[in-house]
């Protein structure tokens, strides 16, 4: 792979000390070789001037729905049960590889472009149809494969798509850049059995587990109401709440659960905007489970139900809910915040040579133009990228060293056919 330098920016490093330094980052192969005054060496095959620009590492997205972009903006302004059953469901039911395909496509455009390099999904069908998009549009993905179990399965049978799902996880296990991995959807849909097996093989592979965790009030009496216990210990009882478990959400989990999901060490996706728009009532305890020793990462949730893949829009709501919720400015400062969506979510994942920039660190970053009104006076890049910058303001995205944007223009997918053809694809399943 070509070798990068990227000149003159001001890099907001992430790294244990939380740098901020002006000068360059080198780039050989997928890794970042230099940081910082890049002298007396080769020319690099490609060299990017970021005079004026913040360099940051690429953000990481610990949840979402990738092809429901199709869905955006079908359905807005409606309580979560009546959105799911009068529009999203009945249009899922119509998804096929093609439709999906063009859902994926619309997301990495989407992601490329407002700065996110990695991303955890979860969907109910054919991501083995979505991870040659992603392969192509060059992002970094952990896929899982959704299963629900209840009116399908019975209590005491594993999920019939396991052994399809762990063929895929194998097959996907040198792959650089896309990895499958299982998605139980919940405590509420799925049995203990299911959650057991994907389990072993999120263990037996080194995969990520994937699941909803007490998202709304409703999910947590229907599971106690279904198995006598809380969506959590649901998870415990089968063995399925350990280091590589993400669960998604947790509005609604009790101080006893914040510990158990600290001392298995799991990780959390907090979802702000679409827990907001949903309005599902719950406050995720980010800083008790940052306090208890728990991974907190971030999620946009699905483009139907955010409106949109801008994690830079969910870092800052994700500070702003807490700080009202607690009364307290001080909660969940920016450059914690910037943690989650980098350095935090990396851990998570299990890959600690990503969300950061230093030496021997894999190549995922991002560059975002501060020559923009809304961001000077630059008193404090970090609060800038947290409080006042959008996906909007991201001017190049690398991943694994490759370019996938350089000044707002995306190299790897053509950007005016992906939109043509999700409106097709979108008219298809929805008639609007």
């Amino acid at each position: 792979m070509p070798s990068l330098l990227l000149r003159n920016a001001t890099i907001v490093t992430q790294d244990d000390s939380r740098r901020v330094l002006q000068g360059d980052v080198y780039v050989e192969d997928d890794r970042i070789t230099h940081v910082g005054q890049v002298k007396g060496r080769k020319e690099a095959d490609r060299t990017i001037d970021a005079t004026g620009q913040v360099l940051l590492p690429g953000l990481i997205n610990l949840h979402t729905h990738l092809p429901m972009g199709l869905f955006r903006g079908f359905g807005d302004d409606m309580p979560l049960e009546a959105w799911l059953k009068e529009r999203i469901w009945p249009a899922e039911d119509k998804l096929t590889p093609e439709t999906m395909r063009a859902g994926a496509e619309l997301g990495c455009l989407e992601m490329i472009a407002s700065g996110t390099t990695s991303f955890l999904d979860m969907y109910m069908m054919q991501e083995d149809a979505v991870a040659p998009v992603v392969r192509a549009a060059g992002l970094r993905a952990w896929l899982g494969e959704g299963m629900v179990d209840i009116g399908k399965t019975a209590r005491d049978i594993p999920n019939a798509k396991l052994p399809a799902i762990e063929r895929f996880v194998k097959a996907t296990a040198n792959d650089p850049l896309v990895k499958a991995c299982p998605a139980p959807h919940g405590g509420y849909t799925c049995h203990a059995v299911t959650f057991q097996e994907s389990a072993r093989i999120a263990r037996d592979n080194g995969v990520p587990l994937h699941t909803h965790c007490s998202e709304t009030r409703t999910e947590v009496y229907d599971v106690v109401k279904a198995h006598g216990k809380r969506p959590l210990q649901h998870m415990v009882e089968a063995d399925a709440i350990m280091s590589r478990t993400v669960l998604a959400h947790c509005g609604w989990i009790t101080k006893g659960e914040v510990a158990d999901i600290a001392r298995a060490g799991a990780a959390v996706a907090h979802c702000p905007v679409s827990n907001l728009k949903l309005a599902t009532g719950g406050v995720a305890p980010v800083p008790e489970l940052q306090a208890a020793g728990a991974k907190v990462g971030l999620g946009t949730d699905g483009a139907a139900s955010n409106n949109t893949l801008d994690m830079f829009e969910t870092m800052k709501f994700a500070a702003l809910v807490q700080k009202n919720h607690r009364w307290d400015a001080t909660v969940l400062p920016a450059q914690r915040v910037l943690d989650m969506a980098t350095r935090d979510a990396a851990d998570a994942l299990h890959r600690p040579d990503l969300g950061r920039i230093e030496d021997g660190a894999t190549a995922d970053m991002v560059l975002v133009d501060f020559r923009k009104p809304h961001l000077v006076p630059r008193h404090d890049a970090v609060s800038h990228l947290v409080y006042a910058a959008s996906g909007k303001d991201v001017s190049a995205t690398i991943v694994h060293g490759r370019v996938l944007m350089a000044q707002g223009k995306v190299e790897t997918m053509d950007a005016a056919a992906v939109m043509e053809k999700a409106e097709a694809a979108a008219r298809s399943l929805t008639g609007k």
